[in-house]
């Protein structure tokens, strides 16, 4: 382009600025197209995701700009950057490319982009393999949380549970990231405040609380973090009372910057203490302070709460753990072994996560006793000596107790007919049945509520849940029904 001259004519001057608004439009228009390409992708993206993953992970995402075939997206943070590049950049790259071949590379970036930019602050697509972690190693054991003595109560969890060595699988990918995107955040957003985590036993809830927990304060050694479990905090309550300085517990409660409480559920059918944990939990939402609980329930299924604290517990972001599948469990043995330096063969460890799918817990507990028989008795580890040595485990987990099975047994036992598990009929002769089977279904499988309500006439989950709660209720107001449950229960685990 030809220099312009200091001094322009009317002409001149007229044809330069028609020149630049031209080029004005030509960019509001290449931007406009890149608004609509990205919709659509965005689009096929929600759609294959769905509504809550989207608005999860690409609900902060910003389209950036396209120069020489790269585009570049901007994350919010780190977490969501890496999170977005590693599991969703192929799609991105994909879907874009089939809207337009002119995308040839994507990048997600931090937002705003950090200055210098380093190597390692870009993440291109093709994303890394899930297997590279790019989280820090776990800082040490750390002292009190909030600066209070040596009491129990306010030292670190363990050391050993942090993101680093949380092994990620479908069943507990969103619990996860939600925990990462907690444990990252400077200010707790209100719709994801409380983060509450539930899963059955063993599934790695109090894994991700520790977690959480090393996270923040490794970001900021000065925020003030208390974790404990709610039997904890049902006991320092009483203690307060009985010394008549709920005061000073009012005061400690209700002045940390997060709040972690594990194991929530023992609240349940415990009034005071439950609406003391209702006004703590208001005044920390007040002061914009993170709350984070753990549950073996969903809010929905907790008995023996006031619906206020119902709603409080359920009013943010709730997610789920369900039980580990093989991919998982394997995974999570491979990691194990690795990081004792144990070699298993691998064939072994596929049995292993074969055959114990209960929890994680008990899977580890299995792994470490073929480990702890090959290293003290000096014995090969192969799957024989696997076989021998998880005898018990095995029989147990060979016996699996199906609702066909739960039906037929109760149905027998009560005089009734098969069919009239699946019937409508409400009559208490026939519904009373029906609700024992329900339950024990529900003790004894790992079914959801819906599914076990489908196994029963398609019935609606709230039936299954009135009935389990119904049969709990009776169990402690009605002797035979009692009985009848525990004898049905060794009947079907014999």
């Amino acid at each position: 382009m030809s220099r312009i001259p200091t001094q322009a004519t009317g002409n001149q001057e007229a044809s330069f600025n028609q020149d630049k608004f031209a080029g004005a439009i030509m960019g509001d228009e290449v931007r406009k197209e890149l608004e609509a390409q990205w919709q659509r992708v965005c689009d096929r993206l929600r759609k294959e995701i769905g509504d809550k993953a989207f608005k999860t992970w690409f609900g902060e995402v910003e389209l950036g700009e396209m120069k020489d075939g790269k585009l570049r997206l901007y994350a919010p943070t780190r977490f969501v950057r890496d999170w977005v590049a590693r599991h969703y950049g192929d799609r991105v790259l994909a879907y874009w490319q089939a809207v337009t071949g002119e995308v040839k590379q994507v990048e997600v970036n931090l937002t705003p982009p950090p200055a210098p930019r380093r190597a390692n602050e870009v993440i291109a697509i093709p994303p890394v393999p899930s297997s590279q972690n790019s989280y820090q190693p776990p800082m040490p054991r750390m002292g009190p949380s909030i600066g209070r003595g040596t009491d129990d109560l306010f030292q670190a969890p363990e050391a050993r549970y942090t993101f680093a060595n949380f092994v990620v699988g479908k069943p507990n990918e969103f619990a996860y990231a939600a925990a990462r995107n907690i444990a990252e955040q400077d200010r707790p957003l209100p719709e994801r405040n409380p983060l509450y985590i539930f899963g059955g036993v063993g599934l790695g809830k109090t894994h991700l609380m520790h977690a959480i927990w090393h996270a923040i304060r490794e970001r900021d050694p000065k925020t003030r973090v208390l974790y404990l479990t709610a039997e904890n905090f049902v006991n320092r309550f009483i203690q307060a009372l009985r010394t008549k300085n709920t005061n000073q517990f009012k005061e400690l409660f209700r002045n940390v910057d997060v709040l972690m409480v594990d194991d929530v559920q023992f609240i349940c059918g415990k009034e005071a203490s439950q609406e003391e944990f209702f006004f703590t939990f208001n005044s920390l939402v007040e002061q914009n302070k993170q709350i984070v609980l753990s549950s073996e329930k969903p809010p929905s299924e907790l008995q023996d709460i006031e619906e206020r604290m119902r709603s409080r517990l359920g009013s943010g972001l709730v997610a789920d753990i369900h039980s580990s599948t093989y991919e998982l469990r394997l995974s999570i043995l491979q990691t194990k072994a690795e990081t004792a330096r144990v070699p298993v063969p691998q064939q072994v460890l596929e049995f292993v996560a074969h055959k114990i799918s209960t929890n994680i817990r008990e899977l580890e507990g299995a792994l470490n006793r073929v480990v702890a028989h090959g290293q003290m008795l000096g014995r090969e580890i192969t799957v024989e000596m696997a076989q021998d040595v998880l005898h018990d485990l095995l029989r147990q987990a060979d016996r699996k107790v199906t609702v066909d099975e739960i039906q037929q047994r109760v149905a027998a036992h009560y005089n009734i007919k098969l069919a009239e598990m699946s019937s409508p009929r409400r009559a208490r002769s026939v519904a009373r049945p029906r609700q024992v089977a329900m339950y024990l279904a529900k003790q004894l499988t790992t079914l959801s509520l819906p599914q076990i309500g489908k196994r029963f006439g398609n019935r609606d989950h709230t039936t299954v849940m009135h009935a389990v709660r119904k049969i709990e209720e009776l169990k402690i107001s009605d002797l035979s029904i009692a009985e009848d449950v525990e004898l049905l229960k060794r009947q079907l685990q014999g």
